[in-house]
């Protein structure tokens, strides 16, 4: 009954669930085995999605003086790939009398353990201070105890889960969540329940996180970057700290428009050439799978510089060159390197102003792979000139 595919890039590829959804099995099933005895081995619940998850419970636990049953579902991602596949989720659960006329949602109570992170900015979906289990993630776990209360006829009694992932640590780390507001742990989150495989919801959700973050935290200038190499670049050659950027791997479209959503109309898009040439062309997903056109998109913008006397084999060279710093190295030797990367930036800011309308402006940087500028757009160093601004009063 696990077995939901994905149609992805020509390819059926088996789908995962997340935390938030083995958070819910567990719970479901520890409380079940508080009420009614025995063990459960395999729990079934519905996903948002409304899909049936089917999953293994192990490590149960019972503690018959507390009153607490506790027990764990392991993630499993399906084809996808993510450091937190194979993390076991806990919850323990236990029972109590409740307030007389209590209302019943208000006699849930879910709590972070160990290994939940805990949110340290404004901006995302839960309190400063609370553990990081996100809202929709709180309404399954929710549904679920409800569901198992209602089956049993239980009234008048409060329930406590406690959700935590112990071996979580380390992944919190290679995560990278402290970036996004979370520190300690994981999150328990998902939308849907279902994690497709190599689908763009879990990171454009935190890609539109981490943006809303930025603005919460009163930023005038949101900084993107394809990759880690940009806040590297921002970091060594403008002393920009690199937490400031937001990381938006392929979806340069997408993060422009959450940037625009959240009320920010200054961005500034610093990366190496070769992962940008193909947005000076309007490519909103830049991702190698969707095809990869960018050494003839630097060869059809040096034609329209080449000179009476440039060798007509130049745009060939390009096309062919090995990897892009003998693409700049050509285009150097021929005396274009300004011309040219001048305009890249330009296109680039172009259709990344189509994009919002011309209501945000966006400004560029484009290094090379050995690290050395290639060429700003025109208004790159007043919004650079912001941000160093920024640094100097903290």
């Amino acid at each position: 009954m696990n077995d939901l595919y994905a149609g992805n890039i020509g390819r059926n590829m088996r789908s995962g669930f997340t935390t938030g959804g083995n958070a819910a099995a567990a719970a479901k099933a520890a409380l079940l085995m508080l009420l009614e005895g025995g063990e459960i081995h395999n729990m079934t619940v519905q996903t948002p999605k409304g899909h049936l998850f089917v999953a293994e419970v192990t490590d149960i636990q019972r503690d018959a003086e507390a009153r607490t049953v506790s027990c764990a579902v392991t993630k499993d991602l399906g084809d996808d790939s993510d450091v937190t596949d194979g993390l076991k989720i806990f919850a323990k659960v236990s029972l109590e009398d409740a307030s007389e006329g209590e209302d019943a949602k208000k006699g849930i109570s879910i709590q972070g353990g160990e290994g939940i992170g805990i949110v340290t900015r404004p901006g995302l979906p839960m309190p400063v201070g609370s553990p990081a289990i996100y809202p929709i993630s709180r309404e399954m776990i929710r549904g679920c105890l409800e569901e198992v209360l209602s089956h049993n006829y239980v009234i008048g009694r409060r329930v406590s889960v406690e959700i935590s992932a112990p071996d979580a640590a380390d992944v919190a780390e290679r995560f990278h969540t402290p970036r996004q507001g979370i520190e300690g742990g994981v999150s328990i989150l998902g939308n849907t329940g279902i994690v497709e495989p190599l689908s763009d919801e879990m990171l454009l959700y935190s890609i539109r996180s981490e943006i809303v973050m930025r603005k919460t935290m009163g930023e005038k200038v949101l900084v993107l970057s394809p990759n880690g190499c940009g806040v590297k670049y921002i970091s060594d050659k403008y002393a920009i700290s690199g937490d400031l950027a937001v990381l938006c791997y392929n979806q340069v479209y997408r993060a422009v428009m959450y940037a625009m959503e959240a009320g920010f109309d200054k961005i500034l898009v610093i990366g190496r050439m070769g992962k940008l040439a193909k947005v000076s062309a309007g490519v909103k997903d830049t991702h190698q799978s969707l095809g990869d056109r960018r050494m003839e998109i630097i060869a059809e913008i040096t034609s329209l510089y080449m000179k009476k006397s440039t060798p007509l084999e130049l745009l060939d060279n390009i096309r062919t060159s090995r990897d892009f710093d003998d693409t700049v190295r050509i285009i150097t030797e021929a005396g274009l390197k300004r011309e040219v990367f001048a305009e890249m930036a330009v296109r680039i800011k172009r259709h990344m102003e189509e994009w919002t309308d011309g209501t945000v402006q966006v400004e560029t940087v484009l290094f090379n792979n050995d690290q050395s500028e290639l060429m700003p757009s025109l208004g790159a160093k007043e919004l650079l000139g912001i941000l160093a601004s920024k640094r100097e009063r903290e």
